[in-house]
C-alpha cells in the first residue's frame, strides 16, 4: 500500500509539472489563432499555485493581448470608409486585393476581423497605385543630409574615420499622469543615458531633480529614479546630461583595402554571428535568402553592401505595430513588405549574420535640427577595421543618391546612442513586462502592481545645445 501511495504521489507531482509546462503552449496557440478571450479564460482557470508562481508571465501574456487589441482597433467598415474618403472610386475588389497582398494589415481576434489602426495611412505608402509622390520630400531630405555630410567633411578625420566632434547638452523629462497609481505608491522610472563608444565620450550627468542610480551591466544604458505619487498631481522626473559626439564613416574602397579574414574562433565573432532570440534567428531560409542576394560575391564589405541595398530598395517605411506584439521582427518585415527603422535594422543584422558577418544593434535618439525623434541603426564588424556604423533606414531614404553608400558604412553626428543591444534586462531589474520589450528610448515606468503603459505618462528630450568642438 505504501508503495502504491508513493507511486501515486510521484505521478501527481509529474502531472503537476507537466501542467505547468503545457499551459503556456496552450495559451500561445490560442493567441496565435486570435482566440484571446479563450486564452484569458484559460489562464484565469489555472490552479492557484501556478497563477502565483507564474504571476509575471501571465500578466505579460494578458498585457500583450491588450496591446494587440489597441493596435487592431479599427473595424473593416471604419477602414473602408477612411479609404473611400480619400479614394471614392476604390472598389471592393481593390480592397480585397490590398488585404490579400498585406497592404492592409488585419487579423482575426475572437472571430472578428480587426484592422491595424495605421493600416489606412500605411496603404498610401505601400499600394503602388496609391503611393503619394514623395520625390520632392525625398530630395529635400537628401539635400539636408548632404549638407550635414559636407559640413562634417570640413573637419579632418582621425585614424578611425572619426571627425567633427560636438559637445551636446540635453534635458530629459518624464511626467507620470496624476493618479496613475494610488497616493503614496512608489513609481519606478528608467530613462535613457548615452554610453561610451568610439563616437561618444566625456559623458556627464549634470543634474537631476531626484536621486539617480546609473545602470550597470545592461545593454540599455539608463538613469533610474523613484518617487512617491501624490494625489491629484503628476509626478515629474528630470535630469540634464552632456557628452561629446562625432561623425564617423569609412568609404567602401578604403574598407575593401583594409579588411582581413575573420578570426572565427574569437568569442565575439561567434556572439555576433549567432542567434539572439526571439528577433535574430538564423534559419535555413534566412541563409538561402542572404546567399541569393549576394550571389557569387565573397568579400564581406561588398556582401554587406548588397544586403543593405536589397533591403533599401524593397522595404519602404510604414507605421509599425508595437514591437512587443511581434514574435520575430525580421520575418514580419519579409512577410509584410515594409518596416520602420528598427524592423529593417533587425532584418539587416539577421541577413548579414547569416553570411558569417558580425553585426549588432545600436539605437537611441536622432538629434537633427527640427527632426528630433527615436531612431534605430546598427554596426557591422569588419576584421582589420572594427565596428562600422550602418544606418539601414537612412540609407533607404537616400536610394539613388551618393548618400546611400554613406549610410551603408557611416553615420552623422546628430545622434545619442543609449542602447548597444536589444531585449536586455534593465538595471535595476524591472519586474513586469516593459512597454517596449525590444528597444529603449522614451523610458519605462512601473509600480508594485504592474507596468505603466505609454498612456499613463509622457517623456520628452530637449536639446539645449550642440556646439562644435575646436580641434
Amino acid at each position: 500500500m505504501r508503495k502504491i501511495i508513493v507511486v501515486a504521489v510521484a505521478l501527481f507531482v509529474a502531472m503537476g509539472a507537466m501542467a505547468q509546462n503545457n499551459w503556456l503552449k496552450e495559451v500561445e496557440n490560442m493567441m496565435e489563432q486570435g482566440e484571446f478571450k479563450k486564452a484569458e479564460a484559460y489562464m484565469n482557470s489555472l490552479p492557484r499555485k501556478i497563477k502565483a508562481e507564474q504571476e509575471v508571465r501571465i500578466d505579460s501574456l494578458n498585457t500583450i493581448m491588450g496591446r494587440i487589441r489597441k493596435d487592431f482597433n479599427m473595424t473593416p467598415e471604419q477602414g473602408v470608409k477612411l479609404i473611400r474618403e480619400k479614394m471614392p472610386r476604390a472598389t471592393d475588389e481593390q480592397i480585397a486585393r490590398w488585404k490579400r497582398d498585406r497592404k492592409i494589415e488585419y487579423m482575426m481576434i475572437d472571430g472578428k476581423e480587426c484592422w491595424f489602426r495605421k493600416s489606412v495611412r500605411n496603404l498610401w505608402l505601400l499600394a503602388d497605385e496609391l503611393k503619394e509622390d514623395h520625390d520632392a520630400d525625398k530630395m529635400e531630405t537628401y539635400k539636408t543630409r548632404r549638407k550635414y555630410y559636407l559640413e562634417a567633411m570640413k573637419s579632418p578625420a582621425d585614424a578611425n574615420g572619426v571627425r567633427d566632434w560636438r559637445h551636446v547638452n540635453i534635458t530629459f523629462t518624464l511626467d507620470v499622469n496624476a493618479d496613475a497609481v494610488p497616493e503614496g505608491e512608489t513609481l519606478r522610472v528608467w530613462m535613457p543615458f548615452p554610453y561610451e563608444n568610439m563616437r561618444q565620450r566625456n559623458i556627464k550627468l549634470e543634474n537631476s531633480n531626484r536621486p539617480v542610480t546609473m545602470s550597470e551591466g545592461s545593454l540599455h544604458h539608463t538613469v533610474y529614479m523613484e518617487a512617491q505619487a501624490v494625489k491629484g498631481k503628476k509626478t515629474h522626473f528630470e535630469y540634464t546630461f552632456s557628452y561629446d559626439v562625432a561623425e564617423r564613416h569609412i568609404a567602401q574602397q578604403d574598407l575593401i583595402a583594409m579588411v582581413e579574414p575573420y578570426k572565427k574562433s574569437n568569442a565575439d565573432y561567434k556572439k555576433y554571428t549567432g542567434n539572439y532570440p526571439p528577433h535574430i534567428i538564423i534559419t535555413d531560409d534566412m541563409r538561402a535568402l542572404a546567399r541569393e542576394i549576394v550571389g557569387e560575391e565573397t568579400n564581406p564589405v561588398l556582401q554587406a553592401s548588397l544586403i543593405f541595398d536589397w533591403i533599401s530598395m524593397r522595404y519602404p517605411w510604414a507605421g509599425a505595430r508595437e514591437y512587443s506584439t511581434l514574435t520575430n521582427i525580421p520575418e514580419y518585415v519579409l512577410a509584410n513588405g515594409h518596416g520602420d527603422c528598427g524592423q529593417v535594422t533587425l532584418l539587416y543584422i539577421t541577413l548579414v549574420r547569416s553570411l558569417g558577418i558580425p553585426a549588432r544593434w545600436e539605437s537611441g535618439w536622432m538629434l537633427h535640427p527640427d527632426e528630433i525623434n527615436w531612431h534605430d541603426w546598427g554596426e557591422t564588424y569588419f576584421e582589420g577595421v572594427g565596428w562600422v556604423p550602418t544606418d539601414q533606414s537612412f540609407g533607404r531614404s537616400a536610394v539613388g543618391t551618393p548618400m546611400n553608400s554613406y549610410y551603408t558604412t557611416g553615420i552623422d553626428v546628430y545622434r545619442m546612442a543609449s542602447n548597444e543591444g536589444i531585449g536586455d534586462k534593465l538595471s535595476p531589474e524591472k519586474k513586469y513586462i516593459r512597454s517596449e520589450t525590444v528597444d529603449f528610448q522614451p523610458g519605462e515606468v512601473e509600480w508594485r502592481k504592474g507596468n505603466l503603459y505609454y498612456d499613463s505618462w509622457k517623456s520628452s528630450l530637449k536639446v539645449n545645445s550642440i556646439v562644435k568642438i575646436k580641434q
